[in-house]
C-alpha cells in the first residue's frame, strides 16, 4: 500500500486534477498564512499563492514523495515569493511617479496580523512578530505555527539546520522581553 506522499507523489506526476484539488482544499489556508508572514503583508499574497498552485501543477514531477509534501510546498512558494520581491520595484517617500504624483501614504487599517488574530494573546504575538527580521520570522513560523522540524526548514530556505536553529533562537531571545514578567 503506497504512503500518502507517494500517492501524491503520483498524482502530481500524472497531472491528476483531484489530486490538486484535494491539495488545494488541505493547504491553501496554510500557504496564504505562510506567505503573509514571509512577506509581512496581505496584499499581493493570493498572486503568489495562484502561482504556487501552477508551479505544483507544472513542476509536480519533481516532487518524489520520499518526504513530507509540506516542506516542498513551501520551498516552491518561497521561492515564488522571494522572485516577486526582486521584481517589485523600490521606491522612496519623495519619489514620484511618470507624472509627477507622489505614491499614496500607506493604509492606517490594521495589518494582515492583526486581522488575522483570534485572541489578545494571539494580536500581541502576531504584532510582536511583525518586529522580527523576516528570517527570524519565517524561521519562527514555520517550527511553531506549520509545526515542521529544522531539517524541514533547512530545506526550505536553503540553509544549514544550524542557521535555522540559530534563526529560531534568536528570535525567541527577541521576543522574549516582550513577554517576560507578564502573568498568565
Amino acid at each position: 500500500m503506497e504512503s500518502d506522499t507517494q500517492q501524491i507523489a503520483l498524482g502530481l506526476r500524472q497531472r491528476d486534477v483531484v489530486v490538486l484539488e484535494a491539495l488545494v482544499e488541505q493547504y491553501q489556508y496554510r500557504l496564504v498564512r505562510y506567505l503573509i508572514y514571509l512577506l509581512g503583508r496581505r496584499d499581493g499574497v493570493d498572486d503568489l499563492v495562484q502561482e504556487t498552485w501552477l508551479r505544483v501543477l507544472e513542476r509536480g514531477s519533481s516532487y518524489d514523495g520520499q518526504s513530507r509534501f509540506e516542506p516542498w510546498l513551501f520551498r516552491v512558494a518561497r521561492n515564488i515569493a522571494l522572485d516577486a520581491m526582486r521584481k517589485r520595484p523600490m521606491f522612496s517617500l519623495d519619489s514620484k511617479d511618470d507624472n509627477g504624483v507622489r505614491p499614496a501614504p500607506a493604509s492606517d487599517k490594521p495589518s494582515p496580523f492583526t486581522l488575522a488574530a483570534r485572541t489578545e494573546d494571539a494580536d500581541r504575538l502576531a504584532r510582536s512578530l511583525q518586529t522580527l527580521e523576516p528570517v527570524h520570522r519565517e524561521a519562527l513560523v514555520l517550527r511553531f505555527q506549520e509545526d515542521l522540524s529544522l531539517q524541514e526548514i533547512s530545506a526550505i530556505v536553503g540553509a544549514p539546520v544550524s542557521t535555522v536553529a540559530s534563526r529560531i533562537y534568536r528570535g525567541l531571545a527577541t521576543l522574549r522581553p516582550q513577554f517576560e514578567g507578564e502573568t498568565a
